[in-house]
């Protein structure tokens, strides 16, 4: 059995869930990249793919992961040929491929089954959208996250998996090819498995709510930004984003756009005190 999940805390979660039931044992696989953001055009290409890799090198250049790209860390595509390889050796291997609520699990589960299609019948998806969990305080929740459920209701989640169907096989890559076809850089979840795009400056507007009048460092804005905004990604994306926002030079800067502790921000004058009366409280 092969359990693939999109996040590392969800790594963590499942591996305490399968020590609690022995009919979970088996292998987790984690898909690294986060396919909600950037270019996908040509995702399965070399040229595709290495424009991807060109692109995150660019966003990360300077930041606090300036460049993990080339450390060999985040090689999805390995990963995906090793599973091929895998499943083509040993014919009773399934795989059920863990996907909640958000947009980053969903991009990454087009971009995986779409490679998938010659398995069909033995992955298994178990996408928990809007099913209610309890959590540590015995209250129900809607889980965004997998790495928001107790490893013990694991137990229960399991029980949702079910076989990705022939019409599913044939469906989903054809939307995926339609959103690559798209070029934009950001993706957003607008219900179900359905993905929207939006183009790659989408959070600057909301991003700008979170500088005020007083200097704060990069790594406040963006900590403010990421549990405050309704629409959220990564911080790497977000930090990329502020520092395009400053090169316009509408705000004043000291320090080293780098990482997101080495510079402070704060607003102009009459800009920044127009900004901090609707600044999320």
């Amino acid at each position: 059995m092969i359990h693939i999940v999109f996040n590392a805390p969800d790594v963590e979660v499942l591996k305490k869930a399968i020590e609690l039931d022995e009919t979970l044992q088996g292998d987790v696989i984690q898909i690294k990249d986060d396919y909600a953001v950037g270019p996908i055009k040509d995702i399965y290409t070399t040229e595709g793919i290495e424009a991807r890799r060109q692109w995150w090198r660019e966003v990360l250049a300077g930041g606090d992961y300036d460049g993990k790209v080339d450390t060999g860390d985040v090689d999805d595509m390995k990963t995906v040929v090793d599973l091929i390889v895998r499943l083509a050796h040993n014919p009773d291997e399934i795989v059920y491929i863990w996907a909640a609520q958000n947009k980053h699990d969903v991009s990454g589960y087009y971009w995986l089954m779409s490679q998938l299609k010659d398995f069909q019948g033995r992955l298994h998806i178990l996408y928990l959208n809007n099913l209610p969990f309890i959590n540590e305080k015995g209250l129900i929740f809607y889980p965004e996250w997998l790495s928001q459920i107790p490893p013990k209701e694991f137990l229960k989640a399991k029980k949702l998996a079910r076989p990705i169907t022939l019409s599913e096989f044939e469906v989903d890559p054809d939307e995926w090819t339609r959103l690559q076809n798209e070029e934009k850089g950001v993706r957003l979840l607008e219900g179900g498995k359905k993905l929207g795009q939006k183009d790659y400056d989408f959070y600057d507007e909301d991003l700008k709510k979170y500088i005020t009048s007083d200097w704060q460092k990069a790594s406040k804005i963006i900590h403010n930004f990421l549990h405050k905004n309704k629409q959220t990604t990564g911080d790497a994306y977000i930090l990329w984003r502020l520092k395009n926002l400053l090169t316009a030079g509408s705000y004043d800067v000291q320090g080293e756009l780098k990482g997101m502790k080495d510079f402070e921000v704060k607003g102009k004058s009459a800009q920044a005190a127009a900004v901090t009366e609707e600044t999320p409280q």
